[in-house]
């Protein structure tokens, strides 16, 4: 999100009771999404955790659940990728073998 040589603007947005101002080279809207989402899992990971838990614990749970999330959607991605590429060969093959 944020980047040196850019220009960059300023978004608000409130996670977790707390308003940050963000700054950054991408869409307001893109900002407000990725705010909104860990927003939701701190909420997620507050219902469901011990009160004793403070805003930093939870903020650390939520990115680390978030970082789950992502790396399993990545290994997904390169596994269908993999499938991908593996049955366009075998047409290739095919189509290799007719012509």
């Amino acid at each position: 999100i944020i980047m040196e040589n850019a220009e960059k603007k300023v978004v608000k947005v409130r996670i977790f009771g707390q308003e940050y101002s963000i700054r950054a080279t991408v869409n307001e809207a893109h900002i407000r999404e990725c705010a909104a989402l860990v927003d939701k899992k701190m909420a997620e990971i507050q219902r469901s955790a011990p009160s004793s838990l403070n805003a930093s614990k939870i903020a650390i749970l939520a990115a680390m659940n978030i970082s789950d999330e992502l790396m399993s959607a990545q290994r997904g991605e390169y596994s269908f990728k993999g499938e991908v590429e593996s049955k366009i060969k075998s047409l290739v093959e095919r189509i290799e073998e007719i012509v």
